[in-house]
Protein backbone atom coordinates (compact mmCIF):
# COMPACT_ATOMS: atom_id res chain seq x y z
CA UNK A 1 0.00 0.00 0.00
CA UNK A 2 1.32 3.15 -0.95
CA UNK A 3 2.53 6.03 1.86
CA UNK A 4 -0.25 8.44 2.11
CA UNK A 5 3.37 10.98 2.82
CA UNK A 6 4.27 10.14 -1.08
CA UNK A 7 2.65 11.51 -4.01
CA UNK A 8 4.05 10.11 -7.70
CA UNK A 9 1.11 10.07 -9.98
CA UNK A 10 -1.52 11.46 -7.79
CA UNK A 11 -4.09 14.37 -8.89
CA UNK A 12 -1.85 16.75 -6.62
CA UNK A 13 1.28 16.24 -8.51
CA UNK A 14 -0.22 16.88 -11.93
CA UNK A 15 -1.71 20.03 -10.22
CA UNK A 16 1.71 20.59 -9.43
CA UNK A 17 2.96 20.18 -12.96
CA UNK A 18 0.56 22.87 -14.70
CA UNK A 19 1.53 25.18 -12.03
CA UNK A 20 5.15 24.71 -12.67
CA UNK A 21 4.22 25.13 -16.17
CA UNK A 22 2.39 28.15 -15.76
CA UNK A 23 5.27 30.06 -14.38
CA UNK A 24 7.76 28.84 -16.50
CA UNK A 25 9.85 31.43 -18.25
CA UNK A 26 11.89 31.45 -21.60
CA UNK A 27 15.49 30.74 -20.63
CA UNK A 28 16.81 33.52 -22.93
CA UNK A 29 15.32 35.79 -21.01
CA UNK A 30 17.59 34.76 -18.00
CA UNK A 31 20.68 35.67 -20.46
CA UNK A 32 20.35 39.41 -20.48
CA UNK A 33 19.17 42.07 -17.76
CA UNK A 34 15.37 43.17 -17.95
CA UNK A 35 14.95 46.38 -17.17
CA UNK A 36 12.23 46.34 -14.58
CA UNK A 37 15.62 44.96 -12.46
CA UNK A 38 15.70 41.10 -13.48
CA UNK A 39 18.77 39.31 -13.61
CA UNK A 40 20.51 36.39 -14.90
CA UNK A 41 20.09 33.38 -12.58
CA UNK A 42 22.90 30.90 -12.52
CA UNK A 43 22.29 27.16 -13.05
CA UNK A 44 22.18 25.03 -9.84
CA UNK A 45 25.29 23.53 -10.48
CA UNK A 46 27.12 26.42 -11.36
CA UNK A 47 25.63 28.10 -8.13
CA UNK A 48 27.17 25.57 -6.22
CA UNK A 49 30.66 25.54 -7.23
CA UNK A 50 30.55 29.08 -6.91
CA UNK A 51 29.71 29.22 -3.20
CA UNK A 52 32.99 26.62 -3.32
CA UNK A 53 34.98 28.35 -5.00
CA UNK A 54 34.25 31.12 -2.63
CA UNK A 55 34.73 29.88 0.59
CA UNK A 56 38.37 28.36 -0.86
CA UNK A 57 39.52 31.80 -2.06
CA UNK A 58 39.33 33.06 1.69
CA UNK A 59 42.62 32.47 3.77
CA UNK A 60 41.37 29.83 6.81
CA UNK A 61 42.19 30.98 9.99
CA UNK A 62 43.75 28.05 12.24
CA UNK A 63 44.54 27.65 16.15
CA UNK A 64 45.45 25.06 19.08
CA UNK A 65 43.02 23.26 21.30
CA UNK A 66 42.55 20.51 23.37
CA UNK A 67 41.30 17.36 21.75
CA UNK A 68 38.28 17.65 23.06
CA UNK A 69 37.27 21.47 20.92
CA UNK A 70 38.71 20.09 17.87
CA UNK A 71 35.46 17.35 17.23
CA UNK A 72 34.24 18.17 14.33
CA UNK A 73 36.92 20.78 12.83
CA UNK A 74 39.07 20.07 10.25
CA UNK A 75 43.61 19.73 10.67
CA UNK A 76 45.22 22.72 9.79
CA UNK A 77 48.16 20.55 10.08
CA UNK A 78 49.28 16.54 9.26
CA UNK A 79 48.54 14.32 12.40
CA UNK A 80 52.51 12.87 12.83
CA UNK A 81 53.22 10.02 15.43
CA UNK A 82 55.24 11.03 18.11
CA UNK A 83 56.48 7.88 18.78
CA UNK A 84 55.96 4.34 18.13
CA UNK A 85 52.94 2.93 18.31
CA UNK A 86 52.93 0.86 20.20
CA UNK A 87 55.79 1.46 21.93
CA UNK A 88 56.74 -1.62 23.70
CA UNK A 89 55.87 -5.22 22.78
CA UNK A 90 52.23 -5.89 24.32
CA UNK A 91 49.82 -8.82 24.43
CA UNK A 92 46.81 -9.09 22.38
CA UNK A 93 44.87 -11.61 24.79
CA UNK A 94 44.41 -12.70 27.94
CA UNK A 95 46.48 -15.85 28.10
CA UNK A 96 50.26 -16.97 28.63
CA UNK A 97 53.29 -15.65 27.39
CA UNK A 98 55.35 -19.05 26.48
CA UNK A 99 59.60 -19.34 25.73
CA UNK A 100 60.43 -22.26 23.40
CA UNK A 101 58.60 -25.79 22.96
CA UNK A 102 55.38 -26.86 25.53
CA UNK A 103 54.92 -28.24 27.69
CA UNK A 104 55.70 -25.23 30.06
CA UNK A 105 56.18 -24.69 34.24
CA UNK A 106 53.91 -21.85 34.91
CA UNK A 107 56.25 -19.80 37.20
CA UNK A 108 54.13 -19.31 40.45
CA UNK A 109 52.48 -16.37 41.90
CA UNK A 110 53.15 -14.03 39.48
CA UNK A 111 51.43 -12.67 36.25
CA UNK A 112 52.35 -10.09 33.52
CA UNK A 113 49.25 -7.10 33.96
CA UNK A 114 48.87 -3.78 31.97
CA UNK A 115 50.28 -0.91 33.33
CA UNK A 116 53.04 -2.93 35.37
CA UNK A 117 56.43 -3.18 35.15
CA UNK A 118 57.89 -5.26 32.38
CA UNK A 119 57.99 -8.96 34.03
CA UNK A 120 61.27 -10.24 34.20
CA UNK A 121 62.62 -12.32 30.99
CA UNK A 122 61.55 -16.08 30.52
CA UNK A 123 63.36 -18.83 30.68
CA UNK A 124 63.10 -21.66 27.76
CA UNK A 125 60.16 -23.87 28.63
CA UNK A 126 58.49 -21.44 31.60
CA UNK A 127 54.95 -19.81 31.11
CA UNK A 128 53.78 -16.42 33.18
CA UNK A 129 50.26 -15.62 32.87
CA UNK A 130 49.58 -12.15 31.16
CA UNK A 131 47.02 -9.96 30.58
CA UNK A 132 45.77 -7.81 27.12
CA UNK A 133 48.31 -4.64 26.61
CA UNK A 134 51.03 -6.23 29.68
CA UNK A 135 54.25 -5.57 28.52
CA UNK A 136 55.61 -9.01 26.92
CA UNK A 137 58.82 -10.78 28.59
CA UNK A 138 61.96 -10.95 27.30
CA UNK A 139 62.82 -13.71 25.59
CA UNK A 140 58.78 -14.82 25.23
CA UNK A 141 58.23 -16.83 22.03
CA UNK A 142 54.36 -16.50 21.37
CA UNK A 143 51.39 -15.82 23.86
CA UNK A 144 48.87 -18.42 24.35
CA UNK A 145 45.30 -17.49 24.64
CA UNK A 146 43.36 -18.77 27.80
CA UNK A 147 41.02 -20.70 25.82
CA UNK A 148 43.47 -22.68 23.84
CA UNK A 149 45.32 -23.81 26.73
CA UNK A 150 45.19 -26.16 29.72
CA UNK A 151 46.60 -26.45 33.14
CA UNK A 152 47.75 -29.46 34.91
CA UNK A 153 49.28 -29.19 37.93
CA UNK A 154 52.28 -26.74 37.11
CA UNK A 155 52.52 -27.19 33.71
CA UNK A 156 50.84 -25.61 31.23
CA UNK A 157 49.43 -27.46 27.32
CA UNK A 158 48.59 -25.76 24.43
CA UNK A 159 45.48 -27.55 22.59
CA UNK A 160 46.68 -25.68 19.65
CA UNK A 161 49.47 -25.39 17.42
CA UNK A 162 51.31 -22.06 19.10
CA UNK A 163 53.26 -19.73 15.70
CA UNK A 164 56.28 -18.26 16.90
CA UNK A 165 54.90 -14.40 17.56
CA UNK A 166 51.33 -15.14 17.26
CA UNK A 167 49.01 -12.80 19.53
CA UNK A 168 51.98 -10.44 19.83
CA UNK A 169 51.87 -6.69 19.03
CA UNK A 170 55.15 -5.58 18.22
CA UNK A 171 56.38 -2.18 19.14
CA UNK A 172 55.53 0.20 15.65
CA UNK A 173 53.03 -2.63 14.56
CA UNK A 174 50.85 0.50 14.14
CA UNK A 175 52.94 3.33 13.09
CA UNK A 176 56.72 4.31 13.61
CA UNK A 177 57.92 7.86 15.19
CA UNK A 178 57.45 10.33 12.28
CA UNK A 179 54.93 8.42 10.38
CA UNK A 180 52.34 10.27 8.97
CA UNK A 181 49.04 9.28 10.54
CA UNK A 182 46.74 11.70 8.46
CA UNK A 183 46.95 14.55 6.32
CA UNK A 184 46.24 17.97 6.81
CA UNK A 185 42.22 18.52 5.93
CA UNK A 186 41.20 15.77 7.64
CA UNK A 187 37.84 15.95 9.95
CA UNK A 188 38.42 15.54 13.25
CA UNK A 189 35.68 12.20 13.81
CA UNK A 190 35.51 10.69 17.61
CA UNK A 191 37.70 8.30 15.94
CA UNK A 192 40.66 10.77 15.20
CA UNK A 193 40.90 12.35 18.80
CA UNK A 194 40.82 8.75 19.90
CA UNK A 195 43.91 7.91 17.13
CA UNK A 196 45.44 11.77 18.56
CA UNK A 197 45.18 10.58 22.08
CA UNK A 198 46.95 7.63 21.78
CA UNK A 199 49.72 8.81 19.81
CA UNK A 200 50.45 11.25 23.06
CA UNK A 201 48.64 14.35 21.60
CA UNK A 202 46.97 16.76 23.77
CA UNK A 203 46.51 19.28 21.78
CA UNK A 204 46.04 19.33 17.66
CA UNK A 205 45.74 22.36 15.33
CA UNK A 206 43.18 23.11 13.26
CA UNK A 207 40.67 25.27 11.51
CA UNK A 208 37.66 26.90 13.47
CA UNK A 209 34.21 26.71 12.55
CA UNK A 210 33.09 29.35 10.60
CA UNK A 211 31.23 31.66 12.20
CA UNK A 212 27.85 32.85 11.33
CA UNK A 213 25.19 35.40 11.97
CA UNK A 214 21.47 35.05 11.28
CA UNK A 215 19.23 38.03 10.22
CA UNK A 216 15.47 37.07 10.44
CA UNK A 217 13.72 39.42 8.06
CA UNK A 218 9.80 40.34 8.05
CA UNK A 219 6.89 42.28 10.24
CA UNK A 220 4.93 39.82 9.56
CA UNK A 221 6.69 37.17 11.96
CA UNK A 222 5.23 36.05 16.00
CA UNK A 223 7.45 34.42 18.09
CA UNK A 224 4.83 32.33 19.72
CA UNK A 225 1.06 31.12 19.65
CA UNK A 226 -0.75 30.43 16.61
CA UNK A 227 -0.79 32.32 13.42
CA UNK A 228 -3.47 34.91 13.37
CA UNK A 229 -4.41 38.45 11.55
CA UNK A 230 -2.15 38.12 8.69
CA UNK A 231 0.98 37.14 10.87
CA UNK A 232 2.33 33.67 10.80
CA UNK A 233 5.10 32.01 12.89
CA UNK A 234 8.55 32.23 12.43
CA UNK A 235 9.80 28.68 11.09
CA UNK A 236 13.08 29.68 10.47
CA UNK A 237 14.64 31.16 13.52
CA UNK A 238 14.09 27.84 15.39
CA UNK A 239 15.45 25.75 11.97
CA UNK A 240 18.22 27.96 10.70
CA UNK A 241 20.51 27.90 14.06
CA UNK A 242 20.49 24.26 14.67
CA UNK A 243 20.63 23.51 10.64
CA UNK A 244 23.93 25.74 10.34
CA UNK A 245 25.41 24.03 13.44
CA UNK A 246 25.10 20.48 12.09
CA UNK A 247 26.83 22.06 8.82
CA UNK A 248 29.68 22.75 10.68
CA UNK A 249 29.25 26.42 11.48
CA UNK A 250 29.68 28.27 14.78
CA UNK A 251 26.44 30.78 14.51
CA UNK A 252 26.69 33.84 17.07
CA UNK A 253 24.08 35.24 16.68
CA UNK A 254 20.26 35.26 15.91
CA UNK A 255 18.55 38.89 15.20
CA UNK A 256 15.00 39.68 13.57
CA UNK A 257 14.47 42.95 11.60
CA UNK A 258 11.75 44.56 10.58
CA UNK A 259 10.68 45.43 6.61
CA UNK A 260 10.50 48.92 7.52
CA UNK A 261 13.21 52.06 6.56
CA UNK A 262 14.80 51.41 9.92
CA UNK A 263 14.73 47.36 9.44
CA UNK A 264 16.85 48.69 6.15
CA UNK A 265 19.22 50.67 8.21
CA UNK A 266 19.34 48.34 10.98
CA UNK A 267 20.54 45.42 8.20
CA UNK A 268 23.08 47.64 6.80
CA UNK A 269 24.78 48.30 9.47
CA UNK A 270 24.28 44.64 10.74
CA UNK A 271 26.04 43.42 7.25
CA UNK A 272 28.85 46.20 7.18
CA UNK A 273 29.84 45.83 11.24
CA UNK A 274 28.91 41.85 11.60
CA UNK A 275 32.28 39.89 13.05
CA UNK A 276 30.95 36.63 11.16
CA UNK A 277 32.80 34.90 8.58
CA UNK A 278 29.12 34.54 6.84
CA UNK A 279 26.19 36.31 7.29
CA UNK A 280 22.61 34.84 6.37
CA UNK A 281 19.42 36.78 5.60
CA UNK A 282 16.27 35.30 5.35
CA UNK A 283 13.24 36.46 3.23
CA UNK A 284 13.86 40.23 0.96
CA UNK A 285 15.81 38.76 -1.83
CA UNK A 286 13.36 39.44 -4.77
CA UNK A 287 12.05 42.95 -6.10
CA UNK A 288 9.30 43.71 -3.93
CA UNK A 289 8.62 47.13 -2.40
CA UNK A 290 10.37 45.81 0.87
CA UNK A 291 12.42 43.56 -0.23
CA UNK A 292 15.83 45.37 0.83
CA UNK A 293 18.85 43.45 0.63
CA UNK A 294 19.73 44.18 -2.73
CA UNK A 295 19.51 48.24 -2.41
CA UNK A 296 21.65 47.02 0.95
CA UNK A 297 24.08 45.34 -0.93
CA UNK A 298 24.85 47.68 -3.10
CA UNK A 299 25.14 50.55 -0.50
CA UNK A 300 28.15 48.08 1.24
CA UNK A 301 30.05 47.86 -1.94
CA UNK A 302 29.36 44.02 -1.95
CA UNK A 303 30.08 41.99 -4.98
CA UNK A 304 27.19 39.77 -5.93
CA UNK A 305 28.49 36.15 -6.93
CA UNK A 306 25.62 34.34 -7.23
CA UNK A 307 21.76 36.62 -7.68
CA UNK A 308 19.38 34.20 -8.39
CA UNK A 309 19.46 30.41 -9.35
CA UNK A 310 17.41 28.15 -11.65
CA UNK A 311 15.42 25.92 -8.98
CA UNK A 312 12.60 25.25 -7.21
CA UNK A 313 11.87 26.21 -4.94
CA UNK A 314 14.28 29.01 -3.85
CA UNK A 315 15.25 31.06 -6.99
CA UNK A 316 15.77 34.42 -5.25
CA UNK A 317 18.49 32.96 -3.47
CA UNK A 318 22.23 35.12 -3.75
CA UNK A 319 25.32 34.92 -3.29
CA UNK A 320 27.12 38.26 -2.21
CA UNK A 321 30.88 38.81 -0.80
CA UNK A 322 31.84 41.84 1.17
CA UNK A 323 35.22 43.50 1.89
CA UNK A 324 38.40 43.16 0.34
CA UNK A 325 41.98 41.16 1.39
CA UNK A 326 43.56 43.96 0.62
CA UNK A 327 46.06 46.13 3.54
CA UNK A 328 43.74 48.08 5.51
CA UNK A 329 40.35 46.89 4.02
CA UNK A 330 37.89 44.79 5.75
CA UNK A 331 38.27 41.06 6.59
CA UNK A 332 36.42 39.30 3.81
CA UNK A 333 32.79 37.83 4.67
CA UNK A 334 29.98 36.39 2.90
CA UNK A 335 26.44 37.07 2.18
CA UNK A 336 23.70 33.84 1.49
CA UNK A 337 20.72 35.73 1.31
CA UNK A 338 17.87 33.22 1.74
CA UNK A 339 14.50 33.16 0.54
CA UNK A 340 11.70 33.96 2.83
CA UNK A 341 9.56 30.72 2.23
CA UNK A 342 11.01 27.87 4.40
CA UNK A 343 11.72 25.19 2.38
CA UNK A 344 12.77 27.59 -0.31
CA UNK A 345 15.03 28.43 2.17
CA UNK A 346 16.12 25.05 2.61
CA UNK A 347 17.46 24.65 -0.30
CA UNK A 348 19.11 27.69 -0.31
CA UNK A 349 20.77 25.99 2.71
CA UNK A 350 21.71 23.40 1.04
CA UNK A 351 23.08 24.79 -2.71
CA UNK A 352 24.67 28.07 -1.25
CA UNK A 353 25.39 28.04 2.56
CA UNK A 354 26.53 24.24 2.67
CA UNK A 355 28.93 24.22 -0.09
CA UNK A 356 30.00 27.76 1.25
CA UNK A 357 30.69 26.82 4.36
CA UNK A 358 32.38 23.21 4.15
CA UNK A 359 35.02 25.20 1.78
CA UNK A 360 35.79 28.27 4.73
CA UNK A 361 35.87 25.21 7.26
CA UNK A 362 38.52 23.37 4.97
CA UNK A 363 36.05 20.97 4.58
CA UNK A 364 36.11 18.69 1.08
CA UNK A 365 33.19 18.71 -1.14
CA UNK A 366 30.74 16.42 -0.19
CA UNK A 367 31.11 13.03 -2.39
CA UNK A 368 27.86 12.77 -4.97
CA UNK A 369 25.99 9.69 -5.27
CA UNK A 370 22.73 9.21 -7.25
CA UNK A 371 19.68 7.04 -6.24
CA UNK A 372 16.72 5.41 -8.75
CA UNK A 373 13.64 7.37 -7.65
CA UNK A 374 10.14 5.61 -7.48
CA UNK A 375 7.50 7.02 -9.35
CA UNK A 376 7.57 10.07 -11.99
CA UNK A 377 8.85 12.82 -10.95
CA UNK A 378 7.18 16.41 -12.30
CA UNK A 379 10.01 18.74 -12.88
CA UNK A 380 9.76 22.89 -14.08
CA UNK A 381 10.04 22.89 -18.02
CA UNK A 382 14.07 24.52 -17.43
CA UNK A 383 14.80 24.56 -13.59
CA UNK A 384 16.32 22.21 -11.42
CA UNK A 385 13.61 21.14 -8.43
CA UNK A 386 14.78 19.66 -5.14
CA UNK A 387 12.26 17.14 -3.94
CA UNK A 388 12.27 16.13 -0.33
CA UNK A 389 12.57 12.97 -0.09
CA UNK A 390 12.38 8.89 1.90
CA UNK A 391 15.22 6.76 1.00
CA UNK A 392 14.71 2.99 1.21
CA UNK A 393 16.78 0.02 0.27
CA UNK A 394 16.86 0.42 -3.27
CA UNK A 395 14.63 3.85 -4.10
CA UNK A 396 14.31 7.66 -3.13
CA UNK A 397 10.54 8.09 -2.59
CA UNK A 398 9.61 11.99 -3.13
CA UNK A 399 6.39 13.11 -0.37
CA UNK A 400 4.21 15.21 -0.92
CA UNK A 401 4.37 19.06 0.66
CA UNK A 402 7.01 20.00 -0.99
CA UNK A 403 6.03 23.88 -1.87
CA UNK A 404 7.91 26.51 -1.33
CA UNK A 405 6.19 27.25 2.06
CA UNK A 406 5.77 24.42 3.36
CA UNK A 407 8.13 22.33 5.77
CA UNK A 408 6.04 19.07 6.34
CA UNK A 409 7.93 17.13 3.86
CA UNK A 410 10.97 17.95 4.51
CA UNK A 411 10.48 17.22 8.07
CA UNK A 412 9.72 13.71 7.53
CA UNK A 413 12.36 13.79 4.66
CA UNK A 414 15.90 12.00 4.36
CA UNK A 415 17.15 14.25 1.55
CA UNK A 416 16.45 15.97 -1.34
CA UNK A 417 16.68 14.55 -4.68
CA UNK A 418 18.01 17.02 -7.41
CA UNK A 419 15.12 16.69 -10.07
CA UNK A 420 16.17 17.61 -13.83
CA UNK A 421 14.43 20.29 -16.08
CA UNK A 422 11.25 18.52 -17.18
CA UNK A 423 11.08 15.83 -14.21
CA UNK A 424 12.13 12.41 -13.76
CA UNK A 425 10.74 8.98 -14.87
CA UNK A 426 10.54 6.39 -12.47
CA UNK A 427 13.81 4.32 -11.54
CA UNK A 428 16.12 7.35 -12.98
CA UNK A 429 18.79 7.86 -11.22
CA UNK A 430 18.56 11.78 -9.26
CA UNK A 431 21.33 12.68 -7.37
CA UNK A 432 20.79 12.98 -3.85
CA UNK A 433 21.38 16.03 -1.15
CA UNK A 434 21.35 14.37 2.82
CA UNK A 435 19.58 16.05 5.24
CA UNK A 436 22.70 16.47 8.09
CA UNK A 437 20.47 14.68 10.50
CA UNK A 438 19.66 11.91 8.28
CA UNK A 439 23.66 11.71 7.19
CA UNK A 440 25.66 12.20 10.46
CA UNK A 441 26.45 16.22 10.01
CA UNK A 442 28.69 17.33 11.52
CA UNK A 443 30.12 16.48 14.91
CA UNK A 444 28.83 19.01 17.42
Amino acid sequence: MANPGTGAGTDADRDLDQALALVSRDPRADAATATGGGHRAASWLRAREAATRAGSAVRGRTHRVPLAAALGEVLAASLDALGDLPSFDTSAMDGWAVAGPGPWTVRPGESALAGSERPAPLADGEAVRIATGARIPADTTAVIRSEHSREAGTLLYAERPVATGQDIRPRGQECRSGDLLLPAGSLVTPAVLGLAAAAGYDELTTRPRPRVEILVLGDELLTEGPPHDGLIRDALSPMLGPWLTRLGAEVIAVRRLGDDPAGAAALLKAVTGSTADVVITTGGTASGPVDHVHPVLAKAGAELLVDGVAVRPGHPMLLARIGGAGPGQDPVRHLVGLPGNPLAAVSGLLTLAEPLLRALAGRRPRPRYVVPVEGDVPGHPHDTRLVPVLLTEDHAVPLRYNGPAMLRGVAAADALAVVPPNGARSGQELEILDLPWASGGCFT
